[in-house]
This record gives structure tokens, C-alpha cells and sequence, in this order.
């Protein structure tokens, strides 16, 4: 090349670079690289990561998306042998060497080079070796790499004849594809140069004149900017587990290792070696791959001679219609031909599979029902539970008729169309729920039908949340765990799922802002946790799913082997699906456990088969428990909301609990009122046409489903199903252009097929627009909706058995182990407290008599290992004593911890007091070990061979504790270890102080709304929101032994008493009763709005003594009971107040233009009528006033709504 060309930004390339794939090694993400690059007018850029392929897709959709050119490459290690030596003296070593691919047999290559490391030479890092090189080198260019390459390493040491030995073994395998690379940091005139890169560049570029290699400037990219380079230091702190002021710690600091400017590159090399400049463009210019996306990629399923997929397919559906819709058994449908099948089935079915079976065969996907149905039915030959199907695939009277699904969609409006696009290739995503304790088997079962190099898991990345970033960069810089706890604790949790960026959280949350701005650790620390924030940490495996390719997955995605052994794809999910390969989501429900878990014990205890797909649907015990709302452990049923509405909706058909589970999200709950009113006949079911009935008839009128309008579509504006799937498409992803070439074609089929006016088909759209992001998918919903109704059945018929499996299923969660024990209670069922000798792994049922046993799994600190070996132990017969007990019970799988909890928890009670035996464990333990060593080393027979004097010997004395324990104490212990109290209540003995100093929980109703009450208990949850002014708010849980409530304490009282609102804490509160919704209507739910609350204190209630004289509840209002009003307008619960001298309330509007507030104003006030003045106050000043020409009720509950609103400064009354 010719010295005088003057180099520009374009000619140089960066071919060695780290993003965030680089685990805890890269800082930079993909996106910004791309952006950075393209800013800096740079044409073409590589990605390099340590030992994996993971970012490649991501890059380069990123990257030609931006116009840059993308080059997929990997920095491999190669084993310093090969690949399977590991012998901890010769193979710590190993060597960088950075490959990129040319084109796609470069790139399949690089994807079997990193699998084989992955998979064969993991030895701390994944490793290929010189005979993967020779086999795997076609396609692909490669480059000597860092110093930490097999050049650099050989000369930093001054070893250059073996440098030599390695660079003509490197050029003899590839030949023209082999480059040295000589690093920007190694340049003499590079800022802060390392010294052992200069000495490395000076051999490499007499390596390149001796042996005619050419050289290439990389830089070697860790970080996007200088600037970057501490938050770097800081990661690297975190991968190696040092501090960062450890002197021996991995560091970098030395030298710049960013996407440096091609200007800076430029003006070091044009002088020295212009040439290693213009190389990285040629390489560039070499490699030219395009990879496929959005193909489809389904693997051929293995079907019987003499069959085709389609032949088959077709056999397997019509015998399915048979059983499902003729009632015919499997064996006898078998023997029937499709024509006579067909014969007997009604039009409305063969139509409707005529139509899918039409589209299967033109999409290809004939197989891939194949292959599904296949797997399911495996399954549930082997008794594994799955759910009635999820998502849209219910739609399919195919898949109702495979078994893959198990609600009709003929009956219950389902549609194809929703499910697979006629007019549209995609592929097809049916996503499978599995009882979680099983998933693993279905994926062994496919991974032995297609061969397990055909069948992965698919990896997630686990990333570096705030909290997380916080807690690890604090580590580093050694903050003081206290600290940094409390620095992690203020970041506030995630808002529907969604994790708020700590950038945001600095700015926004005002406890956090203010911590930053006046402690200036907290701000070191949360500027680094901001950089680092989003950092991919580590890889898992995602839980649902799973490839199945139609050949060697290797050929479409690098592999690894992720944690247990489980072989996953290096891309995510999100380039799985890109590149076509068939992804399945196997779903673990846990709720699909819990159904089999209670199958079981009905089974065993009352000798009762259930089939799930048999439970009739119109059981009249199950809607009864629905109506009362005892939705405890019901899925989707059982939040406080939905039980509400539950009680007012009072299901009768399964379609209500279909339209429950679609409307009970954030945005439709608004119709829920009207769903119920319509229902019940106290609001007029209208339809904008007629036309519309046939759709709408089973909501009451109301548009549920995207279904819903999908169907109003083809039976109105004559749309084909794939026509209406367009529809749903546009107006749900609320894709404005495809929206307006939808609407006319919609309005003219409207006025056409439907015989509308034009005016109301337009009406009709406008109200789509706006209901569109509301409608939910009616498949999902009837799917989900029927798992809701089998744990609602099964709760109604088998309450114990189902109690017991839920249980079992939340052991390990205290919180729900509380709330499902409460609800026991309430159902009458007992719970009894863990006994060695009665109780199980699991809860067990005490058939017949409505109790149920805890199971010593759930009790904290005792594994299920030392669980099993108590049953071993008891097969031989019960414990007779605790000396029994610690003979048989084996000392290495029963330790303290064990002993402990199960002592605390009650497990011991029928051998000794608590106290005694925890002050005695000591020498229990010690003669437990001591009679088991002796046993072991022959010394003695366990159960005899002693004589009557060697037994006393044999024997343990229990002391008497000299401290009892209180009844407080072991009830706290019970409340630690099982998560409620059992063997009795901490209030039991104070029955007079809450008699006579405060009325009983169960008390309060809507009837004394607004009244002054005092109400006493424990505290069960204490819950703490910050409200819009910044100060902080509690809602409190209690209970005292008649029922549960909640208080709501507001800002003023929480900064008194806050402190003293722990959980298990016996508080008294006075405040007024509040039974009133957000709208200001009356409800069913009440709760106490706090003025005052005092702790009580053990020494108050010892000393307390008796007046005999009970508190008495407050009257009902004088008119007698209000009825709780079915949210009508708010006016129809005015009730005539008693004579009071009338306040005014004034309410202060700093900014009189501020339009939004003065409506919100507006809004609230027009809830509570009344006969109360209300004044606005305007302006900082608070020089003008407007009397409003409305009247309001002077309630709490108007002025908790206004503060909430506006702040507690602007509301006064007077």
C-alpha cells in the first residue's frame, strides 16, 4: 500500500471488541457500540466476546439496522493442549486468539468451534484446541489477539523463536487469514502506553517482515469512553470477588482499552505503520454474511409407514372429533374410517376443520401439530397434568380434537384466526402449562424422540438490577454492609414488574435524591451502580423455553452447557424466534402441582378417581363457593378485588368467570360495574346495532375480547378470518397506519354485509380505537378461566384435600402458609400443630375429620431429608420417648437446627415441655451421637444385649429448665417457624381488656360508615407507601380473634408512630370507620382511618383490671341499614344528616391556570354531594376566593381524597 494515502475515519475497523456478553468483563452494551461507532463515521465493526457467541444476533440485527457492517467473530481460548486435558499443572494456562467469520461456512463454523468448547473444554473458561482449529478453520480469519494471546504471551518473556514456531503453525492452517495484531496501547506515542504491549508490538512486526504475515491494529475495546474506565475497574472488582483497593487484584487501569476514534488511531499509525491501518478494511471488505431471519424451521415428524404427515395428521383429528364430539371411546373410534367419522358430524364442525386443515397444509405446520400433540398425549399417559391449553391456541378445533386443548371453541366462540393468520406466515407459539415438578420428563421424552442434539434449552441472561448494582458496587468500594443494606433498601421495588431504572430513581424518588445530593458515598456509589446497572451478570436457563430443530441445533445456534448439567442455546429467546427454529414454552404451574398433588390425596384417602377434562362445568357447589367468594387458592380468583366482585357478580356460568379473568386488569375494570349490573338485570342491555347481538350476547353487551370484535367484523363488514386478524393486529399494537387502510374497507362491509348506517359503523370504530388495548384474548382467558374453575371445584367438593396440597405446594412461603391457614379456619377446618410421631413430609388430611396435620417440611429449618429420615426411623413403630427418638433418629441427617425448630415449632410436645427440652438438647444431642458411635463400632446391641444396669446408664436425665419460657415467646416461635400461631393465640389471655376497651373486629360494617370507633389486635402486615408530597403513609393489617381489618394511618400520625408498627406488635387505635370505594360509593370493605394509635404493653395487660362493662358498637345512622349501593351514581347514597352546624371547606389552587387540577378537584367533590360549602382559594398569595356553585358532604372521605390529591397543606377546614 502506497505511504502517501491520507487515511479517513472509514478505513479503520474496530476487530476487537467487548460488550456486556463478555461476562463481567465488558461494560459496553450492544446498542451503544453501534451508535458510537456510526458517530464516529465508521462503515463496518466486529464483536468479540470472551468464549461466546451470545450478543451476535442482537449485533447484527443492531448494526444493520444503523448501516453498519457487521462482523460476527468470538475471542476463543485454546487450551494449552487439548481440550479434554485437565490436569491443574499444565492447563491453567491457555491462550487468546480472536476469530472472525468471512461468511455463512465461517460463521456455522465459529458456531460448532464455541459449542465444542462450550460443551467439551470447559476448564475455568471454554477452550478449542489446535485439532478443532484444523478441522474447523474454513471460512474464518483470525487474528494473534492480546497479550494474553499465545504471541504475546511467548513474547513479553523474550521467547521469539517459539513465537515464531506458533505464528507459522497459525499461517500454515489458515494461510492468508492469519493477521498479528498490534494494539493502539503498544504504540509508543499512545496516552498511558504499557510497556509490555510496546515490547510485544516491536516482536510482532519483526514476526510479520520475517515470516510474511500481515499486521492488523486492533483496540482491543472493553468500554465505550475514557470515561467508562472506573465503572470498568468496579465491574471487574465484582467478576473476581476483590475490593478495589486490594493491590494484587485483576486490573487494567495501566492502559485505555476503549472504542477509541479512528482520528486518534489514524494520526499514531499513519506515521509508523499506515499499513496495519488499512488492514482492519480489508479484513472488513472480506467478510460478507448475511443471516437468515425470519425463516420457519420445523422438524419433520417421524410418522408410521405408509403414512404422510398429512394422512396421519388427518387420522388422528378425525378419531380425536370422534371421541370429542360423537362420544365415541378410543378404541372404537380407531376403528372407523374419516368418511364415516365424517358422516356423523354436524356441518358446523366440518366446516370450521376444513377451514384449519386448509391452512396447516398451506403453512407447512402439519407436522408441528404432530409433534405437540404427540409429546402431550406421551404425557399424560404417564399421569403428568397439563393445563387445558393457554393463549390463543384454544381457538383450534384441531388441537381441541389432538388433546392438545380441552375447551371447545365452537361452543365458547374461540377463534382459528386469532391463533394462526391465514393471510399472514408466522409461526405458531403454542405454549404448554406442565405441573412444575414434571416438565423436566417431557423435554427428556422429545430430546430421545429427535435426538438430543436436536433438542435445548434456551439461556436468559441474568442482569444487574439497581438493588443488585448498589449491593455489589458498595462490596467493592467497601462500604460497611449496615450501609450499604440500608442504601439497597431505599431503591424502590418495581413498578408492575418493571424495574425502574436507578437514573430515574435519583431524580424522581425524593428519600433517594435527597441521600445522593448530601452523602457522598451514597452518590460515588450510585453513579458507578447507574453505570452498571443492566450489566449482564450470568447466564441461566429460561423456564419455559425449549428448541426442537430439524437438524443438529448447532447449525443455528452456539450452544452451552448451563447450570445442572443442562445443554442451552447461547441467543436468547428473542433470536431464537428470529431465526425460525420451533420454540415450545413448557410452562411450569405450580397451580397444576397443587391440582395433582390434591388428585392424589383424594385418591388415597377417599378412594375417588377425578379426570379433569370430565369435571362437569355447570356444578352448582362450585359457583356457590364462587358467589361467597372464598377464593382463597383459586387461580386468578383469589385477590380481595376479584373477591368483591365475585360476591356481586354471582357467577352462574362458566362464561362469567371467562369475562372475570379478562376484565380484572389495570383499564377494563371499568366495565366490571356494568358487566354486573347487566347481568342482574339493573342496567338495560344495549348493542349499538343489532347485528352486533350475535357477537356480544354472552358479556351482556359489553366488548370483552378481541374475539369479540374480531367475530363482529366477518359476521358485520363481511372481513375474512384472516381479514379480522388483521384488524386485531392493527388496533391492538395500535398501528395507526394499517388502521387507516383497515376503516374503510371495515365501514363499507359495516353498510354492505350489516346493513348499518355509515354514521354508526364509523361510531363503532371510534369506540374500537378506544377499547381496543382493553379487549383481552378470550382463549387465554377460557383457558386460564377453566384451571380457575378445577381448583374452585375441587375446593368445594374436597376442601381438606385441596387445603392440604396448596399447602404442601407453599411450604416454603410463610406468608401464604399464614393467609391458607387463616382461610382454614374460616372453612372449619382444623390445623394441628407438627407432632414426630402423626405428621408427614407433606400436610396431610385426617380423613373424615375435617383437620389437617402440618407437614414437617414446612416448618423452617428442617429440610425434607431430615423429614425422611424421621418416617424411616418410624416404620418400625412410634417414639415412645425423646430418648426413643434420638436412638433410631440418624445424628447426620436429624442436626440441631432440626432439633430445634421441631422442639419450638411443637413437634416434641407429647415428650416434655418445650423449655426443658430445648435447655437439655445439648445432652440429648450428645447421648444421640454417643449411642449411635457405639453402635457403629459393634460396642453394643441398640435394642438389647445390656443388662437392666447398662440400660439406666443408657439412659439421658432431662433438668428442669430454670427459666419457662411465655406463652408470647413460644407463640413468636410459632409464628417464625410455621408462619401463624396454632396452639393458641397471643391475645387468649386479655379477653377482658379488648372486651371492655374496644369493640371486636367483626363489628365493623358499612352500616356505622363515618362513625369513631377504637379497635385493638395484632399487627399482621405493615405496609408503607410514599404519597405524592414525599411523606410517608402506612397501611396496617390486624386481627384480634373475632375477624381481620385494616387500618390507614396518614403521614402525621405514621411520623409519631411508625417506629412502633411492627408485625406482632398489640396495638389500640381510635379513627373513623371508612366503608367507602374510590368513587365515595359504599362498599362491603371497611376500614379504620386512624387518628391515634397506642401500643399496649404486656406489663398494661398483666395489671389490667376488669370494669365488667363490654364497649359497645355504635348505632347504625338513624335511618336504619344502608344499603351498599351497586356503584350508581354516587348521589343515590345521600342520606339526610342530623341538624349540625355546617363547616366550610377551603381548598388552595396555587396555579389558577392548572386546568388538570382543577378537574381532578371537579371529579372528587361531584362524589360526595352534600350541603357543605366548598371555597377555592386561588394564587400563592391567596388573594382571591370563589365560592363553587356545588354543596358537598363534609366526610374524611372526601378529605383523605383531596390530600391525596393536592397535598395536606391545601386542604383547611373551618
Amino acid at each position: 500500500m502506497h505511504m502517501g494515502k491520507v487515511l479517513t475515519a472509514s478505513d479503520y475497523v474496530h476487530l476487537h471488541n467487548h460488550t456486556h456478553h463478555s461476562l463481567l468483563d465488558g461494560l459496553t452494551k450492544v446498542d451503544e457500540l453501534v451508535e458510537r461507532v456510526k458517530s464516529l463515521g465508521m462503515s463496518s465493526c466486529a464483536i468479540t466476546d470472551h468464549g461466546t457467541m451470545s450478543g451476535a444476533i442482537e449485533f447484527y440485527k443492531a448494526a444493520t439496522k444503523a448501516e453498519v457492517k457487521p462482523i460476527i467473530g468470538i475471542e476463543t481460548y485454546v487450551a494449552a493442549r487439548s481440550r479434554f486435558d485437565r490436569d491443574p499443572a499444565k492447563d491453567k494456562a491457555r491462550y487468546h486468539l480472536i476469530l472472525l467469520a468471512m461468511n455463512d461456512t465461517g460463521y456455522k463454523n465459529l458456531m460448532k468451534l464455541s459449542t465444542t468448547a462450550n460443551l467439551e473444554g470447559m476448564y475455568y473458561k471454554p477452550r478449542i484446541d489446535r485439532e478443532l482449529i484444523e478441522q474447523y478453520n474454513e471460512g474464518i480469519i483470525a487474528l494473534s489477539a492480546c497479550a494474553g494471546g499465545e504471541l504475546g504471551e511467548n513474547l513479553r518473556v523474550d521467547n521469539y523463536e517459539e513465537a515464531k514456531r506458533v505464528a507459522s503453525w497459525y499461517k500454515s492452517i489458515f494461510g492468508d487469514r492469519y493477521y498479528l495484531e498490534l494494539q493502539d496501547h503498544g504504540h509508543p506515542d499512545a496516552p498511558r502506553k504499557w510497556d509490555v504491549q510496546v515490547k510485544i508490538n516491536e516482536g510482532l512486526e519483526r514476526l510479520s517482515k520475517e515470516l510474511d504475515i500481515p499486521c492488523v491494529v486492533t483496540s482491543d475495546g472493553h468500554y465505550l469512553d475514557h470515561s467508562d474506565q472506573d465503572a470498568h475497574e468496579i465491574l471487574l472488582c465484582v467478576g473476581t470477588g476483590a475490593y478495589l483497593s486490594d493491590e494484587k487484584r485483576m486490573s487494567l487501569k495501566e492502559f485505555e482499552l476503549h472504542v477509541t476514534d479512528p482520528a486518534e488511531i489514524i494520526e499514531r499509525w499513519q506515521k509508523t505503520n499506515p499499513e496495519a491501518v488499512a488492514n482492519t478494511k480489508v479484513i472488513a471488505d472480506r467478510c460478507e454474511l448475511s443471516i437468515e431471519l425470519g425463516g420457519i424451521l420445523i422438524p419433520t415428524f417421524p410418522v408410521p409407514e405408509g403414512e404422510t404427515e398429512k394422512s396421519y395428521l388427518d387420522k388422528l383429528v378425525y378419531r380425536g372429533l370422534a371421541r370429542r364430539y360423537l362420544g365415541k371411546a378410543t378404541e372404537e373410534a380407531e376403528l372407523l374410517t374419516n368418511d364415516a367419522i365424517r358422516s356423523e358430524l354436524s356441518e358446523e364442525v366440518t366446516e370450521r376443520l376444513d377451514m384449519e386443515l386448509d391452512v396447516l397444509q398451506k403453512m407447512g405446520y402439519n407436522g408441528y401439530f404432530l409433534i405437540v400433540q404427540d409429546f402431550m398425549n406421551w404425557g399424560k399417559s404417564q399421569g403428568i397434568i397439563f393445563g387445558p391449553g393457554r393463549g390463543s391456541a384454544a381457538g383450534s378445533i384441531i388441537a381441541y380434537a389432538l388433546n392438545i386443548t380441552d375447551l371447545d371453541p365452537l361452543k365458547y366462540d374461540l377463534l382459528f384466526e386469532r391463533f394462526l393468520n391465514p393471510d399472514r406466515i408466522s409461526m405458531p407459539d403454542i405454549d404448554i402449562d406442565i405441573q412444575d415438578t414434571r416438565r423436566n420428563e417431557v423435554i427428556e421424552y422429545c430430546a430421545e424422540k429427535y435426538g438430543s442434539e436436536r433438542v435445548a434449552n434456551i439461556v436468559t441472561f441474568g442482569k444487574m438490577a439497581a438493588r443488585a448494582s448498589v449491593r455489589d458496587v458498595a462490596r467493592v468500594l467497601q462500604v460497611p454492609y449496615a450501609e450499604a443494606d440500608r442504601l439497597s433498601k431505599m431503591i424502590p421495588p418495581p413498578v408492575q414488574g418493571r424495574h425502574i431504572p436507578l437514573s430515574v430513581s435519583v431524580e424522581k424518588d425524593p428519600d433517594l435524591k435527597a441521600e445522593y445530593e448530601s452523602n457522598p458515598t451514597a452518590k460515588e456509589v450510585f453513579d458507578y451502580a447507574i453505570r452498571l446497572e443492566g450489566t449482564i451478570r450470568s447466564h441461566g436457563v429460561h423456564a419455559a423455553g425449549v428448541v426442537i430443530a430439524p437438524d443438529d441445533i448447532v447449525n443455528y445456534t452456539p450452544l452451552e452447557m448451563a447450570q445442572k448439567g443442562v445443554v442451552a442455546t447461547q441467543y436468547p429467546m428473542g433470536p431464537v424466534e428470529e431465526l425460525g427454529l420451533l420454540k415450545m414454552d413448557f410452562l411450569g404451574l405450580s397451580n397444576l402441582t397443587i391440582i395433582n398433588n390434591a388428585l392424589r390425596i383424594i385418591k388415597k384417602v377417599y378412594k375417588q378417581e377425578i379426570t379433569l377434562s370430565e369435571i362437569p362445568l355447570d356444578d352448582m357447589k362450585t359457583y356457590e363457593l364462587l358467589q361467597r367468594g372464598d377464593t382463597t387458592g383459586v387461580f386468578q380468583l383469589e385477590s380481595a378485588g376479584m373477591k368483591r366482585y365475585l360476591k356481586e357478580l354471582k357467577p352462574t356460568v362458566f362464561d362469567d368467570i371467562i369475562a372475570m379473568v379478562a376484565l380484572y386488569r389495570p383499564g377494563p375494570m371499568q366495565f366490571i360495574d356494568s358487566f354486573i349490573r347487566r347481568k342482574h338485570g339493573d342496567e338495560q342491555i344495549t348493542y349499538l346495532h343489532e347485528g352486533m347481538k350475535n357477537s356480544l350476547e354472552s358479556t351482556y353487551g359489553i366488548l370483552v375480547y378481541q374475539e369479540q370484535f374480531m367475530q363482529i367484523s366477518k359476521e358485520w363488514s363481511g372481513f375474512t378470518g384472516g381479514q379480522a386478524d388483521t384488524l386485531r393486529k392493527a388496533v391492538g399494537k395500535k398501528n395507526i397506519d394499517l388502521m387507516k387502510k383497515v376503516k374503510p374497507e371495515f365501514v363499507e362491509g359495516a353498510v354492505k354485509v350489516g346493513g348499518a348506517t355509515a354514521q354508526v359503523a364509523e361510531k363503532f370504530w371510534d369506540q374500537l380505537e378506544e377499547f381496543a388495548n382493553y379487549c383481552f384474548n378470550k382463549s387465554h382467558a377460557a383457558c386460564y378461566g377453566l384451571i380457575a374453575y378445577w381448583t374452585a371445584y375441587l375446593k368445594a367438593h374436597y376442601p381438606d384435600a385441596f387445603m392440604a396440597a396448596l399447602m404442601t405446594s407453599d411450604q416454603d412461603d410463610i406468608e401464604r402458609l399464614a393467609i391458607e391457614i387463616t382461610e382454614c379456619r374460616h372453612m372449619g377446618i382444623t390445623v394441628l400443630a407438627p407432632d414426630v410421631n402423626q405428621s408427614f413430609v407433606e400436610f396431610a388430611v385426617v380423613p373424615g375429620e375435617n383437620t389437617i396435620r402440618f407437614g414437617m417440611a414446612a416448618v423452617k429449618g428442617v429440610g425434607v431429608g431430615a423429614v425422611e429420615e424421621i418416617l424411616r426411623a418410624r416404620e418400625s413403630g412410634e417414639f415412645k420417648s425423646i430418648e426413643d427418638f434420638a436412638r433410631r433418629v440418624s445424628t447426620a441427617k436429624f442436626n440441631k437446627k432440626a432439633w430445634e425448630s421441631l422442639i419450638k415449632s411443637g413437634g416434641f410436645d407429647s415428650f416434655g415441655d418445650r423449655s426443658d427440652l430445648l435447655f437439655n438438647l445439648e445432652s440429648i444431642q450428645a447421648f444421640a451421637s454417643k449411642l449411635q458411635k457405639d453402635a457403629l463400632s459393634g460396642q453394643t446391641d441398640l435394642f438389647g444385649g445390656l443388662s437392666d444396669d447398662a440400660s439406666l446408664q443408657r439412659s439421658v436425665t432431662l433438668q428442669k429448665a430454670p427459666a419457662q419460657h411465655t406463652m408470647r415467646e413460644r407463640l413468636t416461635w410459632e409464628r417464625e417457624l410455621l408462619g401463624l400461631y396454632i396452639s393458641a393465640h397471643p391475645l387468649d389471655n386479655y379477653d377482658a381488656y379488648f372486651q371492655e376497651q374496644t369493640i371486636p373486629l367483626n363489628n365493623l360494617n358499612p352500616n356505622i360508615d363515618n362513625k369513631k370507633v377504637t379497635i385493638g389486635g395484632i399487627v399482621t402486615t405493615v405496609r408503607t407507601i410514599i404519597t405524592k408530597s414525599g411523606s410517608k403513609m402506612a397501611f396496617v393489617g390486624i386481627e384480634d380473634k373475632s375477624g381481620e381489618s385494616e387500618i390507614i394511618v396518614f403521614p402525621d400520625l405514621y411520623s409519631q408512630v411508625g417506629a412502633k408498627l411492627t408485625q406482632d406488635a398489640v396495638i389500640r387505635a381510635s379513627g373513623k370507620v371508612n366503608a367507602r370505594d374510590r368513587d365515595g360509593n359504599l362498599s362491603s370493605e371497611v376500614k379504620i382511618i386512624a387518628d391515634e394509635i397506642t401500643p399496649v404493653t404486656d406489663k398494661e395487660l398483666a395489671e389490667y383490671e376488669s370494669t365488667g362493662r363490654v364497649m359497645k358498637a355504635p348505632k347504625p345512622r338513624p335511618e336504619g341499614p344502608v344499603k351498599v349501593t351497586k356503584k350508581k351514581a354516587a348521589a343515590q347514597v345521600v342520606y339526610k344528616p342530623a341538624a349540625v352546624s355546617l363547616r366550610k371547606l377551603f381548598v388552595h389552587i396555587k396555579d389558577p391556570d392548572d386546568a388538570e387540577r382543577l378537574m381532578q378537584l371537579k371529579e372528587i367533590c361531584a362524589k360526595f354531594p352534600g350541603t357543605s360549602d366548598i371555597v377555592l382559594v386561588l394564587g400563592t398569595e391567596k388573594k382571591s376566593a370563589i365560592r363553587l356553585p356545588f354543596k358537598v358532604e363534609d366526610s374524611d372521605a372526601l378529605i383523605d381524597q383531596l390530600v391525596m390529591k393536592l397535598g395536606e397543606d391545601a386542604v383547611v377546614i373551618k
